[in-house]
C-alpha cells in the first residue's frame, strides 16, 4: 500500500494568512514554514512559477522542514509554454528570444536552485501544468518531450489544463506517452466532467483539487479556486485514491481551493476520511512534538 501524503498548494497565500490558521507569533516566514510542516507532510511550492527560485531559499525551505517532508514544485512558466513577464526572468535573460535556448538556459539555473531540496531527499516532484493552449498533437509532444530530455533524472509531473488530452479519443495516445517519458500524470478535481486519469509511473500518483467554483474558467484567481469541500465531495474519492494507492509507491494530495483557511480544512478532513479505509498514515505533527498554541 502506498504512502498516502496530503497538503496544500502554498503555505504563504494572503488569504490564508489572514485566516487565522497560523497560530498568533507566526508572522516571518520561518515559523510559518515550521508551523506548517507540523500539521503536513507535503506542500506545493507555486512561488517558482512567478519567478526562479533562488538556492539560498530552498536551502531555508529544507532547514525548515523535517526529514520525510516533501515539496512538489511547480516549474516556472517559461518552461510550460505560459506568457512569462520579461521582468521575472533573471536581468542577463530579458532580451533573448523565447526560443529552445532560452528555455534551456532557464533549466539550468532553475535545477540550480532546486538542488537542496533533491539533495536532502525533500524533493516529492516537479509539476509542469501546461497551458490550455497547449491541445494534443505531435507539436505539443515534441515539446514536452524536449522538456522531459532536460530533467531526465528528475522526478517530473504533468497537469494538462486542456481536457481533450484525456478525452477518450486520445486518452490512449496519451497514456503511453506520458509512461514512455516517466512523467507521472496528474489527475484534477475541477467543476468539469472529469475523465479517468490512469497511472503512468510506479513511484507517484498525483491528484490536485481545484475546487468546484463556477468561474472554474472565468474570472479572477479567487473566483476560480473559491470553493469549500464538503465531506461527502472529498469521499467520493476514496475509491479512487484506494485504486492509485494500491498502483504506486507513494500518493499526492494537494488542495488548491481557496480562499481563507479552504484548502488546509480540506485536507485535513481527507486525511481523517482516509484514516478509517487506510492503514495509520502519521502527519508530522504525530513525529514531532507540536508547537504552543
Amino acid at each position: 500500500m502506498a504512502d498516502i501524503l496530503i497538503g496544500t498548494c502554498g503555505w504563504t497565500d494572503p488569504n490564508l494568512l489572514r485566516s487565522g490558521w497560523y497560530p498568533p507569533g507566526h508572522r516571518d516566514p520561518d515559523k510559518r514554514l515550521r508551523h506548517y510542516a507540523t500539521r503536513f507532510p507535503l506542500v506545493e511550492a507555486d512561488s517558482s512559477y512567478y519567478a526562479l527560485p533562488s538556492a539560498r531559499t530552498t536551502a531555508l525551505w529544507a532547514d525548515r522542514t523535517p526529514d520525510g517532508f516533501r515539496f512538489d514544485v511547480k516549474a516556472f512558466s517559461l518552461l510550460t509554454g505560459h506568457p512569462t513577464r520579461p521582468a521575472a526572468l533573471p536581468p542577463d535573460l530579458r532580451t533573448h528570444p523565447r526560443d529552445e535556448a532560452l528555455r534551456t538556459e532557464v533549466w539550468t539555473r532553475y535545477a540550480e536552485a532546486l538542488a537542496p531540496l533533491h539533495d536532502t531527499g525533500r524533493l516529492g516532484t516537479l509539476l509542469f501544468q501546461y497551458p490550455p493552449s497547449l491541445r494534443p498533437g505531435p507539436e505539443a509532444e515534441t515539446f514536452i518531450r524536449t522538456a522531459r530530455e532536460r530533467a531526465h533524472d528528475w522526478p517530473f509531473a504533468v497537469e494538462f489544463r486542456d481536457p481533450a488530452w484525456w478525452h477518450p479519443d486520445h486518452a490512449a495516445r496519451t497514456t503511453a506517452f506520458l509512461t514512455d517519458l516517466n512523467a507521472t500524470a496528474v489527475a484534477t478535481d475541477t467543476p468539469e466532467d472529469q475523465h479517468p486519469v490512469p497511472v503512468t509511473t510506479p513511484h507517484l500518483a498525483m491528484v490536485r483539487f481545484h475546487g468546484r467554483s463556477p468561474h472554474w474558467r472565468t474570472g479572477s484567481k479567487e473566483d476560480r479556486f473559491r470553493h469549500t469541500y464538503t465531506e461527502r465531495e472529498l469521499a467520493q474519492w476514496l475509491p479512487r485514491i484506494h485504486s492509485l494507492s494500491a498502483a504506486t509507491s507513494e500518493v499526492h494530495l494537494l488542495f488548491n481551493n481557496c480562499c481563507a483557511d479552504a484548502a488546509p480544512t480540506a485536507a485535513q478532513t481527507m486525511h481523517d476520511l482516509l484514516s478509517t479505509t487506510f492503514p495509520h498514515q502519521p502527519t508530522p505533527a504525530e513525529k514531532t512534538t507540536p508547537e504552543a498554541h
